[in-house]
């Protein structure tokens, strides 16, 4: 392990000690409680004929060994769901991105963490 991949996994563990949330993670009846991080990303969508579209995508930074279900390591998959509860209501996210971008990406060059790309599907009262 070099210098920088160090510093990295230091970051990965502040960043999950210090700025993250409880969510639930899904898949049918499968879920997982893991902390996730909430960012953002834009993406730009060319509709054709000089038409670009901007889309905002929630995006959930997790660590990738804390995603397991049934007790093995999974890939985040399209058509999954994260559930976030705040201020006394349930937030549905469904794991997709616009166009063929991939739903989901490693956040940094290690494959420490997952960047998953989320539209808001529903909203629920506790």
């Amino acid at each position: 392990m070099n210098l920088l991949e160090r510093g990295s996994n230091w970051l990965q563990r502040q960043r999950t000690r210090h700025m993250t949330r409880d969510v639930i993670y899904l898949r049918g009846s499968d879920s997982i409680e893991v902390k996730a991080t909430v960012g953002r990303t834009i993406f730009r969508v060319d509709k054709g004929y000089g038409v670009m579209e901007r889309i905002e995508a929630r995006d959930y930074l997790i660590l990738a060994k804390d995603l397991s279900l049934n007790g093995a390591q999974v890939l985040p998959k399209a058509g999954d769901r994260i559930q976030e509860t705040e201020s006394g209501k349930t937030f549905s996210y469904e794991v997709l991105a616009p166009g063929n971008e991939p739903c989901w990406r490693f956040s940094e060059l290690y494959r420490v963490t997952f960047r998953i790309h989320t539209k808001l599907v529903g909203v629920d009262s506790v």
